[in-house]
């Protein structure tokens, strides 16, 4: 059988598929899962595509193109050096080095793809993508909506007829499309979107508010400069990420400009409320399209059985509180919404083949997990029952998120972290997990912040940090098998009849009940190929690069302990250890902003 390329050809970033065993596989070199959807030449004239091409643009942006995805279907020319290329030419270079990747890994040539476009997207700009992939000389066997590509990688239920609304908010494109799945026919019974809307535009609201800022504190304007442009973008789109599971984020870019002989640096707090309301006007649009696509549909929000999301800019927090304010369904993620329309097309080529294809197992964490705060009641009145949820249920693990609190009164000397899991907003509802003081906070006002990190891994085990982000005073709490703990009632039940059926005692079952030998860490294995752990290896780099910055200026003393703290880091990489890559990050960053106050 032929091997068909299932391609997710993006605004920011491109993805390879094939079906591999009758299940979808995403290819990637160098533990790298995405590509970049840059081109771009160096100083020499040479093609640069993806990672270099993008690592470029912030020192070239005049010989590198980006969201090329949004000019597709446009009669126009792009400049690239010496050349002028059409928008399919741009694209057809980053089809093809996906092409070549998978020839590469899979040793074999490679002639065909199935290739996806956003559902909104017109007959001409639809065109401009088979052009593109004929010029990469692949044979397009179908192009088929980033939507109907999602769906495919949830496994229905043939007995019954399920509806799902997906909504695909990507780098440069949105659409929602309300799909009909029965015996296996994917149907999509409505679409709405905006092909000039998604995270693109998120980045230019967040550089003009960090511009104006800067220009307000220097008097200097970043957006004249092409390279002091696109380095701030760069670092708006880094922060972008960041405040997807941190409510608060540092802005660091030294030497970013100069005014009148002197250098200028960007050092600058964002929170995730600034960014939010940033946002809103755009995220209100595209909940506009999902009451026209439901309308079109026929349908009511009830009758959706499935809301999946899909596309990196779906995993913003305020994206996820909106649209269950508005279907009141819970949000499907389960597949990384990077990855999901790449999977989607493989699975897709596959059935072209004739391949059977078989079902997607995705671990998840099934139930919220938070911490209980003080909050008001429906009734205006104080309750300390209030559950404040951090990690959301149906979370792909490896999971990090944390959240931003303060304390109640002044003069406040502890704070009480009590861990629970559950869907109530009362805690005494949901079950209790674990819980710990932090003691010694600082003689401050009420309001002094408080913020709580749970990191949830593979093997089901919670950790648990809450930091004063004034002092740096901080404390943990390791939950083990966090995972077996939050199962529902049922299957805890049925554990016991089985404990008892192998004659365990209950109190021993831990110790005594049959279980298979652990595999390896999942530090050493898994995530090589996890979005969490490809950001802490871009985080690891940029930690690297701030502090070789830094210690052009420092006491050879703390020029010492950062190399030291710089090569331990690269050695966790290199084995993998995310417990011990915690570790030393934190120790490398706390030097880093030690050396940025003196």
């Amino acid at each position: 059988m032929d091997t068909i390329l299932g391609i997710d050809l993006g605004t920011t970033n491109s993805v390879v598929a094939v079906l591999e065993n009758g299940r979808p596989k995403v290819l990637s070199e160098e533990g790298e899962m995405l590509l970049p959807s840059v081109v771009g030449l160096d100083r020499d004239g040479k093609l640069l595509v993806g990672l270099p091409a993008r690592n470029q643009w912030t020192l070239a942006p005049e010989r590198t193109i980006r969201s090329v995805k949004r000019k597709m279907g446009q009669d126009l020319s792009m400049p690239l050096g010496p050349q002028q290329y059409s928008p399919q030419e741009i694209s057809a270079m980053i089809l093809r080095t996906l092409k070549e990747r998978a020839q590469r890994l899979l040793g074999q040539p490679v002639k065909k793809a199935v290739i996806t476009v956003p559902a909104f997207f017109n007959e001409q700009q639809r065109e401009a993508t088979r052009q593109a992939g004929e010029l990469a000389g692949l044979e397009v066997v179908r192009i088929i909506n980033e939507p109907t590509a999602a769906v495919l990688n949830y496994e229905a239920d043939l007995s019954k007829l399920e509806r799902l609304l997906v909504y695909d908010l990507g780098g440069g494109t949105f659409d929602v499309s309300i799909v009909q799945v029965e015996q296996g026919v994917v149907e999509v019974l409505s679409s709405h979107g905006d092909t000039s809307l998604g995270g693109d535009d998120f980045d230019q609201l967040l550089l003009d508010f960090v511009a104006d800022r800067f220009q307000a504190q220097h008097q200097l304007d970043l957006r004249p400069s092409l390279s002091s442009k696109s380095r701030l973008l760069r670092a708006v789109e880094e922060a972008k990420k960041e405040l997807s599971t941190e409510p608060v984020v540092q802005l660091s870019e030294e030497f970013i400009a100069e005014k009148n002989g002197i250098p200028l640096h960007l050092n600058m707090e964002l929170t995730r409320i600034d960014y939010e309301s940033l946002i809103e006007p755009l995220l209100e649009k595209t909940l506009v399209c999902v009451a026209e696509a439901l309308a079109d549909a026929r349908l009511q929000a009830p009758q959706i059985d499935k809301v999946i999301l899909v596309g990196g800019a779906s995993r913003t927090p305020m994206v996820h509180r909106l649209l269950q304010e508005q279907l009141g369904q819970p949000l499907h993620f389960e597949v990384d919404p990077d990855l999901a329309v790449a999977t989607g097309a493989a699975i897709q080529g596959g059935m072209i083949s004739g391949v059977e294809v078989g079902p997607v197992l995705v671990d998840i964490t099934p139930h919220t997990l938070g911490i209980q705060v003080l909050d008001r009641d429906e009734f205006g009145m104080d309750s300390h029952f209030h559950f404040s949820p951090i990690i959301e249920r149906n979370t792909p693990l490896p999971a990090v998120r944390s959240e931003l609190y303060s304390t109640n009164y002044d003069g406040q000397k502890m704070v009480m972290i009590s861990v629970y899991q559950g869907e109530n907003d009362d805690v005494r509802e949901n079950e209790f997990a674990g819980e710990f003081m932090l003691e010694g906070l600082s003689d401050r006002a009420a309001g002094n912040e408080i913020q709580v990190k749970f990191e949830l891994n593979l093997d089901g085990i919670l950790k648990v940090r809450a930091v004063e982000r004034a002092t740096g005073l901080h404390k943990e709490l390791t939950i083990d098998n966090a995972m077996q703990r939050f199962r529902s009632q049922n299957q805890s039940a049925a554990m016991d009849r089985l404990n008892s059926a192998f004659g365990v005692v209950a109190d021993d079952a831990p110790d005594k009940s049959p279980r298979s030998t652990p595999a390896a860490p999942a530090s050493a294995g898994s995530q090589d190929y996890s979005p969490e752990w490809q950001e802490r290896l871009d985080e690891a780099e940029l930690l690297i690069s701030r502090g070789k910055e830094l210690a052009e200026k420092a006491h050879t003393d703390d020029v010492k302990e950062m190399n030291e703290l710089s090569e331990k880091l690269r050695a966790t990489i290199e084995k993998k250890n995310a417990g011990q890559y915690d570790v030393v990050s934190n120790q490398l960053e706390d030097l880093i902003f030690y050396l940025q106050d003196q």
